[in-house]
């Protein structure tokens, strides 16, 4: 179950501010008792408050009496350097307010425009915007394509940076299997060409067509030479 948030304000009661000054008395006494055992650090607590005669002191008048002595050795820059009253505290509360406020709206500003730029890419008209609108719209547009450059340029150079795809052994062996029987084919083609052309050039002495005399394919039987095709002189 979550806390209550406390409203940081006087409280007009008497019995419930009594109630509330004893507990968060109990409690602040136990957070400098713990900060001082876990930090190593001189630590006291004065507190005064109409409920008691004697104020509360931690740890004692003589560990109080040390640390102010400490305190008051240092020069008086130093002194006043972090000191924080109530004034101080409400000027730096407001001034963070302010801050996260200044942010709020710019973070608000810029959805709102990112909302309007994506309704512009699908068609809807831009003309009821002022030139604060546009300006805006644009310095979104301008971010926009930076990223998208920069995206892209990163892309660019994972691809460049990335490896060559080395073949697997499996792929290699096979290549070199197919280059194998490639060329046992061409050699066993080659010779049956030669074996023809041997026997083209020796034929049988009982062997003719269309007579005795031998016609040759793609010859001239007029000319001396084998091939009379223009591709072949």
């Amino acid at each position: 179950m979550t806390r209550k948030k406390v409203k940081l304000a006087f409280i007009s009661n008497d019995s419930a501010r009594k109630a509330t000054f004893k507990k968060r008395k109990k409690g602040l006494v136990k957070k400098v008792r713990e900060l001082s055992t876990l930090c190593g650090i001189d630590a006291c607590a004065i507190i005064f408050s109409p409920y008691d005669a004697q104020p509360e002191i931690w740890p004692s008048p003589l560990g109080v009496q040390r640390v102010l002595s400490q305190f008051k050795r240092m020069p008086e820059m130093e002194q006043s350097k972090k000191m924080v009253n109530q004034d101080s505290f409400i000027r730096q509360r407001i001034g963070k307010g302010n801050e996260q406020l200044k942010k709020q709206r710019k973070d608000n500003r810029e959805r709102e425009m990112t909302q309007v730029m994506f309704q512009g890419l699908t068609g809807r008209s831009l003309h009821g915007l002022n030139i604060l609108d546009l300006n805006d719209i644009g310095y979104l547009i301008d971010q926009h394509l930076k990223d998208i450059h920069k995206r892209v340029d990163t892309l660019n150079k994972t691809a460049m940076q990335a490896p060559a795809a080395v073949p697997r052994p499996s792929s290699v062996g096979e290549s070199s299997r197919q280059a194998e029987r490639g060329g046992f084919e061409m050699n066993v083609d080659a010779m049956q060409k030669q074996q023809w052309f041997m026997d083209l050039m020796s034929p049988p002495e009982n062997m003719g067509f269309a007579g005795e005399d031998m016609i040759l394919p793609f010859g001239d039987t007029y000319h001396n030479s084998l091939w009379s095709n223009s591709y072949f002189p």
